[in-house]
């Protein structure tokens, strides 16, 4: 009995889940041939225009709100039910498909958000190994060993570039002195008492 009960329940909500699909690619995924006029014929045809801009409007600032507080299950429940509550707000059976919408999303959307807000490369991968110079230019150079680190860098959706760095024993020495005093600046900023 509980799935004769459940399938109209489904069949109202497909072209909301639709429109929450439709909303997520041009938002979120970068679908720019996701348009309003092709979400209201596919979804919505027998709705006016303007009620149909309403809608969207609403389901938009619904998502917006869901996504930019990362929600989990317990606070999503905790805002729908608020949105069904509010005058103007939400419908139980809307406040469905949003929950089933950001159940299967969440996490795409979360790392689109996530990659819209880097503006610069981030390092992907780093490998490195340690070779001894067989040729150089200076007899003294011969036999030392000398650090070599390959970093792969890139944005989300771009080819990677790869920057390659040699590093002899001098040279790493001052790099991880470097590092050591970074990291000793990075433990008394974050030790340091709330005032």
């Amino acid at each position: 009995m509980a799935a004769a009960s459940e399938r109209p329940l489904l069949e109202a909500a497909k072209p909301l889940l639709g429109l929450l699909n439709g909303i997520a690619q041009a938002s979120y995924y970068g679908n720019a041939e996701i348009t309003e006029e092709l979400l209201r014929d596919q979804l919505y045809p027998d709705l006016a225009p303007q009620e149909f801009r309403a809608l969207q409007a609403k389901m938009t600032g619904i998502v917006k709100s869901i996504a930019s507080a990362d929600m989990d299950s317990n606070q999503l429940e905790a805002f729908l039910t608020a949105q069904t509550k509010k005058p103007g707000g939400i419908t139980s059976d809307q406040a469905a498909a949003l929950a089933k919408f950001w159940k299967n999303h969440r996490a795409k959307i979360r790392d689109s958000l996530i990659n819209q807000s880097r503006w610069e490369n981030t390092l992907r991968n780093i490998n490195w190994r340690v070779d001894v110079k067989s040729q150089s230019r200076h007899v003294d150079q011969l036999n030392s060993p000398v650090a070599i680190v390959e970093m792969e860098l890139g944005k989300s959706g771009q080819e990677s570039e790869f920057l390659t760095l040699e590093f002899d024993e001098n040279k790493l020495n001052q790099m991880l002195k470097k590092l050591a005093e970074i990291e000793g600046s990075i433990s008394s900023l974050t030790q340091q008492p709330n005032l």
